[in-house]
């Protein structure tokens, strides 16, 4: 790739962040800008390595720096470092914000030749696999391992707010994006199914930079019409660990920057940090691996039988059940309200379905195994449905799909693929039995050999009272079996 071009992408990306990202400049914005005279900055190259150059904030004017390297490139602070890998002439931008303003500084920077071994860095070889490897680089999500996918404020380390599931965004474009990166040209190919993805600020971001054509995919917010460009360039700042795309590119997920944080880098990750200038203050996190890495676990079918009375003195020793907006007084090896003839064991599971919540359930997921449903599909149980809950009154319902208001005297379980995250229910089989007498033990099986052919079920979920609305109630089970 000759050199002009490479500058020329480069000058386009400069152009870009200045007119795209208001956001970090209102972040700084105090008041009416200093005067001119007092903003300057020095440039000194590194000795040994006049392609490395250091920039020094020396302005009179108190303030924080945040620079525009000219070669794709961004910092912040009074002393940063930026690389030069290629001769030719860049313009470097510095924004001084200050308590009365901010001011624009910016400075010819002549590179006299080019110094390619700023590209033997461990960080080019792990994104690239090396100046020998023509074909470059492809990275796709981590699709089948958690979090590969989240959100969370600028300032955490993690993703803290929310972190997807395997394969929690199967139903979107997001798995379809695919980069390759070469070392030779620092070149990036990029190519999807049409469409990107993102939520609804960066709906309307993408919007303005013209591509307001979007669906709503199953897996939540917004797939939006978009086609890569033959090829795009990159810069890797290894001093600070940043990649940076050309030409407004960015990693298939709209968050209006394209700048990324470098977490972790190496033949098998690509873990990154992006500050969403979408949402200032927000930031995501994505994982890449390579694509001939993403590859489906094979996990086994098994006949594993499973059976809980609850009687243990230890708890923890119990089948392990998860609980899912459940009330505070669910508690497993509660004393039976009524050790009468079908049940007179002295400990069953006591299960309250919360008020205020519409999803209240307990689950119970297999680890490292499908469920073989060929030999192994009846789930028996007994249960007591007490009178004393209110069937009566009409409670707040999670959607105009919900046509049913009222506790009800039911008992629903469903088996689900845990791998779909919190689309599982989506794929689930779920039988219901309903108008239960109250007051006394009932043993239910739930026969589910009409899905003996299902290989991806791996979650069992029990949900008593009916879901959808939001009334609470007790109810109580024991002996459960899950057998052939």
């Amino acid at each position: 790739m000759k050199k002009y071009k490479w500058i020329s992408a480069v000058w386009a990306l400069s152009l870009l962040f200045f007119a795209c990202e208001p956001q970090e400049f209102d972040d700084y914005d105090l008041g009416t800008k200093p005067m001119e005279t007092e903003v300057t900055f020095t440039t000194t190259p590194q000795a040994d390595r006049p392609n490395v150059v250091t920039f020094h904030n020396t302005s009179n004017a108190t303030g924080i720096a945040v620079w525009d390297f000219g070669n794709g490139s961004k910092g912040k602070g009074d002393q940063v470092t930026g690389e030069y890998p290629f001769a030719g002439n860049y313009t470097v931008t510095m924004v001084l914000y200050t308590k009365a303003g901010a001011i624009t500084k910016t400075f010819p920077l002549s590179i006299e030749s080019d110094d390619l071994s700023l590209l033997e860095h461990p960080l080019y070889a792990a994104l690239t696999g090396g100046a020998e490897n023509t074909e470059g680089r492809t990275w796709v999500f981590d699709q089948y391992n958690s979090g590969h996918f989240g959100v969370g404020a600028a300032d955490m380390t993690s993703p803290e707010w929310w972190a997807a599931g395997p394969n929690d965004k199967l139903e979107c474009s997001l798995y379809t994006q695919e980069f390759t990166f070469k070392q030779v040209g620092v070149q990036m190919n990029w190519v999807n199914n049409g469409f990107v993805y993102t939520n609804g600020a960066g709906l309307a971001g993408l919007a303005a930079l013209g591509y307001s054509q979007s669906v709503e995919p199953p897996a939540g917010d917004f797939d939006v019409a978009y086609e890569p460009l033959d090829a795009y360039t990159f810069s890797l700042n290894t001093t600070d660990s940043t990649l940076t795309l050309s030409d407004n590119a960015f990693m298939g997920h709209f968050a209006g920057s394209s700048t990324y944080k470098i977490l972790s880098l190496n033949e098998t990750e690509m873990y990154l940090k992006v500050l969403s200038a979408s949402e200032p203050g927000n930031a995501w996190w994505y994982r890449f691996i390579p694509k001939e890495l993403n590859v489906k676990p094979e996990v086994p079918l098994k006949v594993v039988p499973l059976s809980e009375d609850f009687e243990k003195a230890d708890v923890t020793k119990m089948l392990d059940f998860a609980f899912d907006a459940m009330g505070d007084l669910s508690i497993p090896g509660y004393q039976n309200p009524a050790p009468v003839p079908l049940n007179e064991s002295p400990k069953v599971f006591l299960y309250q379905k919360k008020a205020g919540e519409f999803y209240s359930n307990i689950f119970y997921a297999a680890e490292g195994y499908k469920f073989d449903l060929s030999t192994q599909n009846q789930i028996t149980m007994k249960v007591f449905i007490p009178s004393y809950n209110d069937y009566t009154t009409e409670y707040s319902v999670a959607g105009e799909h919900v046509t049913n208001t009222r506790l009800q005297p039911a008992v629903a379980v469903k088996l689900q693929n845990s791998d779909l995250g919190a689309n599982a229910w989506s794929t689930q089989t779920e039988i219901v039995m309903a108008d239960l007498e109250k007051d006394k033990w009932l043993e239910l099986t739930f026969d589910f050999s009409h899905v003996a052919d299902r290989e991806d079920y791996d979650k069992i979920v029990i949900q008593f009272g009916m879901e959808g609305h939001s009334g609470g109630g007790v109810f109580f089970f024991d002996d459960f079996s899950f057998s052939e």
